[in-house]
């Protein structure tokens, strides 16, 4: 039987690429906490060794579907379309997870949901995935890697059905997975000729409007408490007009993957909640083997790698 081994908010935000001179720079002296926060969450992942990462990217929008990218394997050369002057020439190359992809449709569409499973070999890829797939080194890991699309024509309780879909499949198959939710919190950002508030780029203060980050920090109390049904209660009144980026898909796919409004996984921050153009980012990571402290986490792992053989 398949698991869920644990899940994680994750920023992905492009100038988390640039060198290390640059955004130490662009912090007045000190480097993004994100960064470090990237080895905080691969500790996590490679704790309890998962046979696959599943990314809900945030920049993969889609119209009718919720796809998944099924292919074997991905090689190539990355340039962003949004900003190919400052993101570009990045190599890739990681496995892919076509087997759970191919179980996910087959479960969605039993269930009447609408993901669905493509292997284009020259489907583009999106740095909401990358960027990801370079910080936590899931190239390195040799860690299997499944993408899934936000759809951009869906209301959120069909974002919940979607990772219904998708942890149903998970748990008919015999794979121990971690789920990505990759996107920031509130999504606006500062006009192109704004100045920032503070020099420190990715003070909070820099954040577009005081009141998105009076929501933002709220929804991580929440989920610092397992509060994920508060989350949905206020998501229309607040989290959707904000709104969240790919207003949340990325987050609730993930939660209803994890039992929706059922969810208690706890939120642990793995990062300082950070500005990126004005949008609200942080790395946080639940827990979903509650019965296991931090210090456990190796122990189940080494425990489930040794009754696998």
């Amino acid at each position: 039987m398949g698991q869920i081994l644990g899940a994680a908010i994750v920023s992905h935000h492009p100038g988390l690429m640039q060198c290390e001179e640059f955004r130490v720079l662009q912090g007045a002296g000190s480097d993004s906490d994100l960064i470090p926060g990237y080895a905080r969450l691969r500790e996590r992942i490679q704790s309890v060794k998962p046979d696959a990462v599943l990314i809900f990217d945030s920049h993969w929008f889609t119209t009718g579907y919720h796809l998944l990218d099924g292919g074997d394997h991905f090689k190539g050369t990355y340039i962003s379309d949004e900003m190919p002057w400052y993101l570009h020439g990045v190599p890739y190359d990681y496995r892919g997870c076509p087997e759970l992809a191919v179980q996910i449709e087959a479960v969605s569409r039993e269930r009447k949901g609408y993901v669905r499973n493509v292997r284009h070999p020259e489907l583009g890829k999106q740095y909401a995935t990358l960027n990801l797939v370079k910080h936590l080194q899931l190239e390195l890991t040799q860690t299997p890697v499944l993408t899934v699309s936000s759809c951009q024509n869906c209301e959120w309780p069909q974002f919940l059905q979607s990772g219904e879909d998708i942890g149903e499949a998970i748990r008919r198959s015999d794979l121990r997975v971690v789920l990505l939710a990759s996107g920031a919190l509130s999504h606006k950002f500062n006009g192109i000729d704004w100045r920032p508030n503070h020099p420190r780029i990715f003070h909070e203060s820099n954040v577009s409007r005081p009141e998105n980050i009076e929501s933002d920090k709220a929804a991580i109390e929440l989920m610092r408490q397992g509060r994920h049904d508060e989350i949905l209660a206020r998501w229309d009144e607040d989290y959707r007009r904000k709104p969240w980026e790919a207003f949340g898909a990325h987050y609730l796919q993930m939660l209803g993957a994890m039992g929706g409004a059922a969810c208690q996984a706890k939120g642990e921050p793995l990062s300082a909640y950070e500005n990126a153009r004005g949008t609200g980012n942080i790395h946080v990571w639940f827990n979903t083997q509650p019965h296991l402290s931090a210090g456990a986490l190796n122990e189940f792992a080494a425990g489930s790698a040794a009754s696998a053989s």
